[in-house]
């Protein structure tokens, strides 16, 4: 087998990560926009229409359909009802979102850019009902090889990058001891590495950082696992998932810029499923050649489609349905990057997935 699972796909050029979203989710945001209504400070829910129920009751119950973060005010209409800003939404919102038919599971993508105290996780899971799934993000002091700067170009080599003690410390214990049975995938999104990226070294490093993350007690997270996202099409090779899949680690098939089409990606994914299927972690993030600040301007305020992905779609169906006809799990969270406003993108995959599934 070749060590290439991509067909010999040209590297992209280097790119600094993207800076830091205006208002992740949870954190500390822009004061509630003047002249909205709070409604006494709590967020109701937008009610869904009939079709839009009948549509959900058509999924399997393994299927756990969210979006990258949840605090959008431009969300009014679709899973909001009424004008809140984005501070209210982060606290608040997620009882409203957790509302809509379709959306099961949430990113709680605020961690990247920091530790999330203990508190703000048990606020999390009591705002959601049983069956709800969160996929938590990694600090970055974890999951980036590099030190950056204000531009987002590597300064110096992280010392802390894939040390096993601070991800128990700063990451695992406090999500699933906060979330509990809502914990779902924890996942850590590899940044960039740039011309740290040597295969050897990396998947050397990766092993042992791996082999020496803190067991799940399924009695208290049942339905979490660790997942890895790599940013660097080199380095996704046969060997890479060999290697998840020796430490029950899940492939993360992530539609973006700078990886490989969803197919081709989807050949990592029975790679990893070779000796029996397992649970699916997937993200769509970004519409291809798409980059991530032009699709932020472009897009907002997030509140319709603006750029339909058909081809990304479809192929996101496939692998969904092939996950849920052999029993398992699927978790799958849309950004508002990826075609314009996530609970819109939701409905459509939830269209394609139901055509093939009862097809």
């Amino acid at each position: 087998m070749t060590e290439d699972l991509f067909g010999g796909l040209p590297l992209p050029a280097p790119a600094a990560t993207p800076g830091r979203p205006a208002t992740p989710a949870g954190a500390a945001a822009e004061p509630d926009s003047p002249g909205k209504p709070a409604r006494g400070k709590s967020v109701q829910p937008f009610p869904a229409a009939p079709a839009l129920q009948a549509l959900a009751a058509r999924l399997p119950p393994h299927l756990y359909f969210g979006t990258s973060s949840w605090a959008y005010p431009g969300w009014n209409g679709h899973v909001y009802d009424g004008e809140y800003g984005d501070s209210l939404l982060s606290r608040k919102g997620l009882a409203a979102y957790s509302r809509h038919p379709l959306l099961r599971a949430a990113g709680i993508d605020r961690g990247f850019y920091g530790p999330i105290p203990l508190a703000d996780y048990l606020s999390y899971a009591a705002q959601v009902p049983e069956g709800f799934r969160f996929l938590v993000k990694a600090p970055a002091s974890v999951c980036d090889a590099w030190l950056r700067g204000p531009d987002g170009a590597g300064r110096l080599a992280n010392a802390a990058f894939l040390d096993a003690e601070i991800a128990a410390r700063d990451f695992i214990v406090p999500a699933t001891s906060g979330l509990g049975h809502k914990c779902g995938p924890l996942l850590f999104q590899l940044s960039p590495m740039g011309p740290l990226a040597d295969s050897a070294v990396f998947l050397e490093r990766l092993d042992a950082f791996l082999g020496a993350l803190p067991a799940l007690d399924p009695a208290l997270t049942p339905h979490a696992a660790y997942a890895v996202e790599l940013r660097d099409p080199a380095l996704l090779t046969p060997r890479y998932i060999r290697l998840l899949r020796r430490h029950g680690v899940r492939f993360c098939l992530s539609a973006r810029d700078r990886l490989p089409p969803v197919p081709r990606q989807a050949a990592a994914q029975a790679l990893m499923d070779e000796a029996g299927a397992g649970p699916l972690v997937l993200r769509w993030m970004l519409h291809a050649g798409r980059p991530y600040a032009y699709a932020e301007k472009r897009y907002a305020p997030f509140d319709r489609i603006v750029d339909d992905d058909p081809d990304t779609r479809d192929a996101i169906a496939d692998v969904v349905a092939r996950t849920l006809r052999a029993g398992q799990p699927a978790i799958v969270i849309v950004s508002n990057n990826a075609e314009g406003c996530a609970p819109l993108s939701c409905v459509r995959l939830a269209e394609a997935i139901v055509a093939r599934l009862e097809g």
